[in-house]
């Protein structure tokens, strides 16, 4: 089957809020399907099979950078995108190692008991019986302050990542703004690596730069990039899986009663609302080096492909009852943080911040509610990430409350 063969579809704005039955009426077309993206204007191929996502990622043929074309040289966009998510083997794998070590199981264990404390530190600055929006308050600040702590960037500064990060993920970024903010990150990580250089401390960047000035390891440009990356990837996924899984939760309070009966479930309940939440919607770029076949679908050479991990995470033909949270379900095999070579380096550390988040913040705050309808809530304009712009609650600390705003039992978003 070729594109020819198969109607493209264009997804409008809505996609954004609620890309779920967008992938099911795809998936049932045909899980290999050619798309033009929200704020786009050039088909792609987007996958929503689960199987055919776990090949596509897997699969060699299926380039990060498109032939003949680059940023322009010297640009600020050329320096942030020389990281290794953008890059294919053997340049892949010599950025991946410099940073491997830092984030194993065993290493990012050694931070519970000061993301802990980061966690406790939040909640202790919550009104409780107030109105709060907990992105703003606790699910952005709790990443955020962890990925500077162990980067060993201030965080002095972090209303300004959250406004660079915000940008560089949004497909609706004026290009003036992207400008801006790309050449605001580049000239700040250049500033920060330099005094770094006059009183290295023990953080990752200065090992990093270490690596960098010692064998060559990886270009001056090289370096910004990883920076870059470890920062915006390193908060981003959490934030969306903090916010969105207490949404989630609040929505679905059989489950939450669930968990708080027995907080043992903890370790299964993440990955069950990384499954269900998608806190990344679309794995990144990737072009085809070569033809290549997914699920009886002819990719040409050139293609733009996007893969949906959420809605691999929704195919029914993996997962039962798709749509429904239960914190119960063997979720493993989901999608969230990738597959392959690209799987996320930073996997233990949203696990564990989330894992800490959830038990805290639900056993400080047993009462808490949505305080708006639902319906109200306003999803950012990204086809990469899946998050919210705010989410307000009300902070009961002990209690059972209806939800606000007559909202639904189940969350179908």
């Amino acid at each position: 089957m070729t594109a020819r063969e198969l109607a493209t579809e264009r997804l409008d704005a809505g996609y954004y809020s609620d890309p779920y039955s967008a992938h099911a009426r795809l998936r049932a077309r045909c899980p290999v399907a050619p798309v033009v993206l929200p704020g786009g204007d050039a088909p792609a191929w987007l996958i929503t099979g689960y199987a055919e996502a776990r090949a596509a990622l897997a699969d060699p043929r299926l380039h990060k950078s498109m032939p003949g074309w680059a940023p322009e040289p010297g640009s600020v966009f050329a320096v942030l995108e020389q990281h290794m998510l953008n890059s294919d083997p053997p340049d892949h794998g010599r950025l991946r190692r410099l940073v491997n070590k830092a984030f194993t199981a065993r290493h990012i264990e050694r931070l519970r008991p000061r993301i802990s404390a980061i966690t406790a530190g939040l909640l202790d600055a919550l009104p409780a019986r107030s109105e709060v929006d907990l992105l703003a308050s606790f699910a952005f600040p709790l990443p955020i302050t962890v990925i500077c702590e162990l980067l060993g960037i201030p965080t002095s500064e972090r209303d300004d990542f959250r406004e660079w990060s915000t940008t560089v993920v949004s497909n609706t970024a004026a290009p003036d703004v992207m400008y801006a903010h790309a050449t605001a990150m580049v000239g700040y990580f250049r500033a920060l690596m330099a005094a770094k250089r006059r009183e290295p401390t023990d953080d990752l960047l200065s090992a990093l730069i270490t690596a960098r000035d010692s064998d060559d390891s990886l270009s001056e440009d090289e370096l910004v990039s990883m920076a870059f990356l470890l920062l915006v990837a390193g908060h981003e996924t959490t934030v969306n899986l903090i916010a969105s899984g207490v949404l989630a939760l609040l929505l679905n309070p059989r489950e939450l009663d669930r968990l708080r009966a027995d907080p043992s479930l903890i370790g299964g309940a993440v990955e069950e609302l990384l499954r269900y939440t998608a806190p990344v919607s679309h794995a990144t770029f990737r072009c085809a080096a070569e033809p290549v076949e997914i699920g009886g679908v002819r990719i040409n050479q050139g293609d733009a492909v996007f893969v949906a991990l959420s809605g691999a995470n929704r195919d029914p033909a993996r997962f039962g009852a798709p749509e429904e949270l239960n914190l119960g379900r063997d979720s493993s095999g989901h999608l969230a943080f990738g597959h392959g070579i690209h799987y996320c380096v930073g996997a233990p550390l949203a696990r564990l911040e989330a894992e800490i988040a959830f038990a805290a913040l639900l056993d400080r705050f047993a009462g808490i509610r949505l305080a708006v309808p639902a319906e109200s809530l306003r999803w950012r304009s990204s086809t990469l990430i899946h998050g919210l712009e705010a989410l307000p609650v009300r902070l009961d600390p002990a209690g059972a409350a209806e939800p606000a705003g007559g909202i639904p039992v189940r969350w179908d978003a």
